[in-house]
């Protein structure tokens, strides 16, 4: 009765990640029913539905109430935006969904930031309740703590994934969806629901009404980048965090410059593996399913200025801000002056979106100052690319100055984002700067071998030249099915040795 309970019932200690062996034993127990139904479009789809709701209560409790909440919300919305006759009520009800996403959005995640500022503000003492507690006590008899809000998990994804399904009907991009059932699997479809990619219904929905289709290359591509997702996450960003740059940050002051500066490079990777990697297997496990999730990383450590940075980083999330944001305040259409503001005020918001923190919106302020400083660059006619036409040796060294700057600049703006508060953050910017000892650096680095290794093996992978990875991506996937059994045997066997005893969740989870 025991296990049935912890298989079946939420655990606060125990969510339903991808690392976790209890994820791929509900992922088989979900393949192997699916393999019966899933000729069936519409029994299909509901039954993903219902099993991506089962996955959002293992991963975030009660919160799946939310999330049932904002599907029946803007699947209505979408219904009358559609459906209005004068362009008047299409605005109220686009305007209606607008605010009630950002406004739970807001309460959950924003509540104690604002109430911070308020009271250092005003010199009042406000505190926070949390209504949504106290009523559903009142109403279940059940017994949340009323006095603190905790951020449901995923909401920052899909609330901008709805918000883009009913922009988007507004400006007539897509029709809406007629059922309900594959609409709520549209925003709940569990292996991107937590984390991203966030998905736009007019790449999405159609896709629910196709035929299953997964080809032989197909299903290669899907292994891989579960098998490539985990290495980056289990072997790669956890190995380094618990090691090493998690008790850096913890306590900057406490190591010298060197370690600090060890640290950001071991965040700048850990983030990044961690981040792609479990997009990595999202893609991959959609595509067993069936359905495509588009790309959401695409090498951005090689990027050459911060635009195109953004180009390659978070793709869904920069796409989004650009057409749902930047664009709408005027974009580019209103002058330059007024684009460095829309640039500015997009980043800031990008940062906020992060974290309720400061320390969020200067990360955000960086990146916006980095577009501004590359706008004017391009306007001077000093724009970079014209020297990437010829293999000259001046040029290949001009490229290489680029993305070294721009990785630098990008490293550093992630102190902030990582550092826990904003005299950490200065503190290991101050031991950097004042406090390298370069003298020890012999010693410190044999002390450390193991993780500087692993960290040097992620930033080479990572700057590998696209036609070598992809030429081993390519055999893998062409490579026979017994051969993948002992590759992915291999690889789980390595990642079993190497695993923390704690979860480990994905970084990106506490957005």
């Amino acid at each position: 009765m025991d296990i049935l309970k912890d298989i079946l019932l939420y655990s606060e200690a125990k969510p339903l990640l991808f690392t976790r062996l209890y994820f791929w034993g509900f992922f088989a127990i979900l393949l192997g029913i699916y393999s019966i139904i899933y000729k069936k479009n519409p029994l299909r789809n509901a039954y993903l539905f219902f099993m991506s709701l089962f996955f959002y209560y293992k991963s975030g409790g009660y919160f799946f109430t939310l999330l049932v909440f904002s599907t029946i919300a803007d699947f209505t919305l979408g219904q009358l935006i559609y459906n209005s006759k004068t362009t008047l009520k299409k605005k109220i009800f686009v305007a209606t969904s607008i605010i009630i996403n950002l406004g739970l959005l807001g309460y959950f995640k924003y509540t104690y930031f604002f109430t911070d500022i308020i009271n250092k503000t005003f010199q009042t003492n406000f505190e926070v309740f949390n209504y949504l507690a106290s009523w559903t006590n009142d109403l279940t008899g059940s017994g949340f703590d009323i006095s603190r809000i905790i951020l449901p998990v995923g909401i920052s994804f899909y609330t901008f994934q709805t918000i883009s399904y009913t922009v988007d009907v507004y400006r007539g991009k897509v029709k809406p969806v007629k059922n309900i059932i594959d609409f709520g699997f549209y925003v709940s479809f569990f292996p991107q629901l937590v984390a991203g990619p966030i998905v736009r219904a007019a790449e999405f929905v159609p896709q629910l009404y196709q035929k299953y289709k997964l080809t032989k290359q197909e299903f290669g591509h899907a292994v891989f980048l579960i098998l490539n997702g985990l290495v980056k996450k289990m072997l790669i960003s956890d190995y380094i965090s618990i090691n090493f740059v998690d008790r850096i940050f913890e306590s900057p002051t406490s190591f010298t410059g060197f370690e600090n500066l060890m640290a950001v490079y071991g965040y700048s990777i850990q983030i990044y593996c961690d981040f792609s990697g479990y997009t990595d297997i999202a893609i991959g496990v959609a595509l067993l399913l069936g359905f495509r999730l588009p790309i959401n990383f695409n090498s951005p450590y090689k990027a050459i200025n911060i635009t195109d940075f953004w180009r390659r980083w978070h793709i869904s999330l920069s796409s989004w801000l650009r057409d749902y944001l930047y664009i709408p305040l005027g974009g580019n259409r209103r002058g330059k002056t007024r684009m460095y503001v829309n640039l500015m005020i997009t980043m800031l918001l990008g940062g906020l979106w992060h974290g309720a923190n400061i320390r969020f919106v200067i990360w955000g302020g960086l990146h916006g100052i980095g577009l501004v400083i590359h706008k004017l660059w391009v306007k001077l006619n000093l724009s970079l690319s014209k020297y990437y036409t010829s293999r000259s040796s001046r040029n290949i060294l001009f490229r290489f100055i680029s993305v070294f700057t721009t990785f630098h600049l990008v490293t550093f703006a992630w102190i902030f984002f990582r550092a826990e508060n904003m005299d950490k953050a200065f503190g290991m910017i101050s031991q950097i700067a004042n406090n390298f000892q370069f003298k020890l650096i012999p010693i410190m680095f044999s002390s450390y071998i193991k993780i500087f290794l692993i960290t040097i093996l992620g930033f080479t992978i990572h700057w590998l030249p696209s036609r070598f990875k992809e030429s081993y991506r390519g055999w893998f996937i062409k490579s026979h099915i017994i051969l993948k059994v002992i590759i992915a045997s291999l690889v789980i066997f390595i990642l079993y040795q190497v695993k923390s005893a704690e979860i480990q969740p994905f970084i990106y989870f506490q957005f």
